[in-house]
């Protein structure tokens, strides 16, 4: 297994689960509510370490109750949080969703404690001795967090880990142009369809991808919703059909599941479409259940359905 470093924040999600989307100045009552642990950082690292992989993890929280919540799953997935800093004013990050029947979700977020994540307390030693970076490009919009993501990435590629940065419509909306010039030089750059042409300014796949390559951006795996996802290299352009799920019930989380499951399956050998299929499969379990962290699976579970579908001719 290989030794990950995960950048990015570590959450609360407070879901409200409603029958329709209510009217400005209107009140709906939830059929459910629950918090559950999320973030994208906190999800790939959870996710990383079921999967059998050391993993560490960088992030920023506040104090009490939620910083607790939002470390929960961490600490039993047995993710390193030696690196984890605390915030004695800030609050840890949350995210309000409101889940609607056809499992569309609508998000306030609240950046909280992770943006103040602090480049001080950063050594080369925390980034030299792994052996990939997971990082969500949510920590590059600003603050602190910013410059600590910043030199991570740079730290990463003088010493030769294997970087996947995953996007986040967010942060697209956010940096544009600058978020390019960010990414020169990351192995495998992973966003959904909106995300790809939001950054690109292209018209379709083709024409984004097209774009990006002239930037110099030549790894990308584009998630595809109901189709899958599409592996893009200068070698390869292949779309991987999605695994089948009976019902959507939460696709909180599923895009964190997604990167998780590539990265583990790119870093323990798999060739790039199989790792896609995992990442289908991951996201698929994830979507059965309720919460960004609740999917449990293990990396033998993982393979075997990578595996199966592989040998289903196309």
């Amino acid at each position: 297994m290989s030794f990950f470093l995960v950048v990015g924040d570590a959450a609360v999600d407070q879901m409200y689960f409603v029958g329709e989307f209510p009217e400005a100045g209107s009140e709906v009552a939830a059929q459910r509510a629950l918090m559950e642990p999320g973030g994208s950082g906190g999800t790939a690292a959870v996710v990383l370490a079921r999967l059998g992989n050391p993993t560490r993890i960088a992030t920023r929280v506040g104090t009490g109750p939620f910083a607790e919540l939002a470390l929960r799953n961490l600490r039993a997935a047995g993710v390193d949080t030696a690196l984890v800093q605390y915030d004695g004013q800030m609050q840890t990050s949350s995210v309000t969703l409101i889940v609607t029947p056809d499992g569309q979700r609508t998000m306030i977020s609240a950046a909280g404690a992770s943006r103040q994540l602090d480049v001080r307390e950063l050594k080369t030693a925390h980034v030299a001795d792994c052996d990939a970076l997971v990082m969500s490009a949510y920590s590059l919009i600003g603050g602190r967090q910013r410059e600590y993501a910043s030199r991570t990435l740079e730290l990463a590629m003088e010493h030769r880990l294997t970087t996947f940065v995953d996007l986040g419509t967010g942060a697209v909306r956010a940096l544009r142009g600058r978020l390019i010039e960010q990414l020169r030089g990351v192995d495998y750059l992973l966003m959904n369809e909106h995300e790809l042409r939001l950054l690109s300014g292209g018209s379709s796949i083709s024409d984004s991808v097209a774009r990006l390559r002239r930037h110099g951006l030549e790894q990308l795996v584009v998630k595809v919703g109901e189709m899958g996802s599409i592996v893009v290299t200068p070698e390869l352009n292949e779309l991987v059909e999605a695994h089948e799920v009976d019902a959507v019930v939460d696709s909180t989380g599923a895009g964190d599941y997604y990167t998780a499951a590539f990265a583990h399956a790119v870093m323990n050998g798999y060739d790039l479409v199989t790792a896609a299929r995992m990442g289908n499969v991951a996201g698929a379990l994830n979507v059965g259940k309720i919460g960004a962290q609740t999917a449990q699976f293990d990396a033998e579970t993982l393979h075997g359905w990578g595996a199966a579908l592989s040998s289903v001719p196309a």
